[in-house]
């Protein structure tokens, strides 16, 4: 297990595979002690979906934060609509070399077929 563990940390882009699959690199999966066959809870905010290694207590703790945000009056939206500041602000703080700099175009190929 990796000693330092941020709250947030942006890991990769990954694509899903013809059944769906998605490939978590495997840093991560080693930093995390992931290993094949590994129960994965997959949890919706709207149109967003959040991975997480399903752990006993991770339903209580769902119930829990649906509550506390339900009684705060919050929606999907308005979760979804926090995550790009938050992200950026993860970004600028771990990567701060990278955020200062110009951004650059990507292009992107089409695929022949």
């Amino acid at each position: 297990m990796s000693t330092h563990t941020p709250i947030v940390e942006y890991l990769a882009t990954s694509r899903l595979g013809e059944k769906g699959q998605l490939t978590v690199p495997k840093q991560f999966r080693d930093d995390l002690g992931l290993g094949v066959g590994d129960p994965m809870a997959v949890l919706r905010i709207g149109d967003g979906l959040i991975l997480i290694p399903e752990l006993p207590q991770l339903q209580r703790l769902c119930n829990s934060i649906a509550e506390v945000l339900a009684s705060a009056g919050a929606t999907a939206s308005d979760i979804q609509a926090t995550l790009p500041r938050a992200r950026d602000r993860v970004f600028r703080r771990h990567y701060p070399h990278l955020a200062h700099a110009s951004p650059k175009v990507v292009r992107r190929h089409k695929k022949q077929a």
